[in-house]
């Protein structure tokens, strides 16, 4: 009984014979791996197929989460567009607007005579062969203009005759043929010597001033006549047009200066208060004149709208040519070979350099000064006598010093000085005599016009 207990209950629990040969295991081992790597392969791909579940799932809401968000994110975009458009807009227009403040500042100071752009020792002295040098006149030179953009001059000369140069090729464009004294009423040119020139500073008009009394119009393009002036009872010695406008000034040796209206081709007045023949005359922007008085040896500024005068003495001899360095400072010249510097709030000069052009056989005042020019609104003059040189000088102290910088060889009498309105090159008229006489005559001379390179870095 015992063992068929024994026995039914080992068949229950499923044990197996020990008994049994270990080989003929084998193969119920080898299933049984079998069985396990068929669940572990199982298990893998279950495993797959959640991770693909789960990244599809994400995707899905990533891509819901950036359609919702995509009209946000546009204008985010938009929105920073127009604050970079905005900001640059304001940037350009603060740029612009510390542009206009910077040139209204510079117009006004310009017009108080508080600016001043230091160049003089920036000017390099030009060698001989540098020098352009150019002949077209018969008689000597006596007077020259340059045009407002730099490309033409307008010569005068005693042979009555106008002639405009292209700067660039060198070459006479236009001639307005003098005539011979007493044919005024036929001759459309000037019918005497030619002492002076003007151009306004939109390059409009030309005027030019005579040994006849009177003052002709020209067109500068193509040099027709417009229009003369008759009112002076004496050689008209000097013109000058107020920069900005069409208002010229004139002087005369018959003591007065003239106001002209060239607009309307009208006289305006005319002012008193020199005691001698007037030598120069020059003015700037504002409704001021400036003119040198020759033997009475003063200077007059005229205020024409206050209808009042400035005095200023100084020289020992006669005042023969003056130039503005701004509206508060200005240079003259005299035959006492002096050069001096003034301010308008003061009688006297603030310096005077004596014997400017050098002695000759101890003779200073042989070697007057007939001409000065000044780059307006720097601290650069130049004087042209008859020594041989034109002299360049800067102004420095605020204009209380005169000091050379150098000599450029010029040989003959130099009648005038201009600078261009670049200040890059200077011109001087040269001719064998003086422009207002013959007291010398420098046969060795040629009557001619130079063009004075500056080259300056400033440039």
């Amino acid at each position: 009984m015992m063992s068929f207990f024994l026995k039914s209950r080992k068949r229950k629990s499923g044990q197996k014979n020990p008994n049994v040969n270990k080989k003929k295991d084998f193969p119920s081992k080898v299933n049984k791996a079998l069985d396990e790597e068929v669940e572990s392969e199982s298990d893998v791909d279950s495993s797959n197929e959640f991770t693909e579940s789960r990244d599809k799932l994400y995707s899905s809401e990533d891509e819901e989460e950036t359609a919702q968000q995509k009209k946000l994110r546009l204008a985010k975009e938009y929105l920073s567009k127009l604050e970079e458009e905005e900001a640059q807009k304001k940037e350009e227009a603060d740029v612009l607007r510390d542009a206009v403040a910077s040139r209204l500042q510079h117009d006004i100071s310009e017009q108080a005579g508080k600016l001043t752009k230091k160049v003089a020792d920036l000017c390099i002295c030009p060698k001989v062969e540098d020098l352009r040098i150019f002949r077209g006149h018969k008689l000597p030179l006596t007077a020259l203009v340059i045009s407002p953009d730099d490309k033409y001059v307008f010569t005068a000369s005693k042979d009555c005759n106008i002639c405009k140069w292209n700067l660039e090729t060198g070459l006479k464009e236009k001639t307005i043929k003098g005539g011979r004294k007493g044919t005024e009423d036929e001759h459309i040119g000037h019918t005497d010597h030619i002492l002076c020139l003007a151009i306004s500073s939109d390059g409009k008009f030309l005027a030019a001033g005579d040994m006849n009394n009177m003052i002709k119009l020209w067109n500068p393009q193509d040099c027709s006549f417009i229009h003369k002036f008759k009112g002076h009872r004496g050689p008209v010695t000097g013109v000058s047009f107020r920069k900005g406008t069409h208002t010229l000034y004139s002087c005369s040796s018959d003591k007065v200066v003239k106001v002209w209206s060239v607009d309307d081709l009208a006289y305006v007045e005319t002012l008193f208060g020199h005691n001698s023949p007037i030598t120069g005359i020059d003015s700037l922007a504002r409704d001021r004149a400036i003119t040198s008085g020759g033997r009475d040896k003063s200077v007059h500024i005229w205020k024409i709208t206050e209808d009042s005068q400035l005095l200023f003495h100084g020289h020992d001899g006669s005042i023969e040519c003056v130039a503005l360095i701004s509206e508060s400072n200005f240079v003259t010249g005299a035959d006492d070979n002096s050069v001096s510097l003034w301010s308008v709030l003061k009688k006297k000069p603030l310096t005077t350099v004596k014997n400017a052009h050098g002695e000759r056989n101890g003779l200073g005042d042989e070697h007057w000064i007939a001409s000065v020019a000044a780059l307006q609104h720097t601290d650069l003059v130049a004087s042209g006598s008859k020594d041989g040189n034109v002299r360049l000088w800067k102004c420095g102290a605020e204009y209380r010093t005169l000091s050379p910088l150098f000599n450029v060889p010029v040989k003959g009498f130099v009648n005038c000085l201009k600078f261009s309105n670049k200040g890059d090159f200077l011109v001087a008229a040269v001719g064998q005599e003086h422009r207002m006489g013959r007291w010398w005559h420098l046969k060795d001379a040629k009557n001619g016009w130079v063009v004075i390179p500056l080259k300056s870095n400033s440039i």
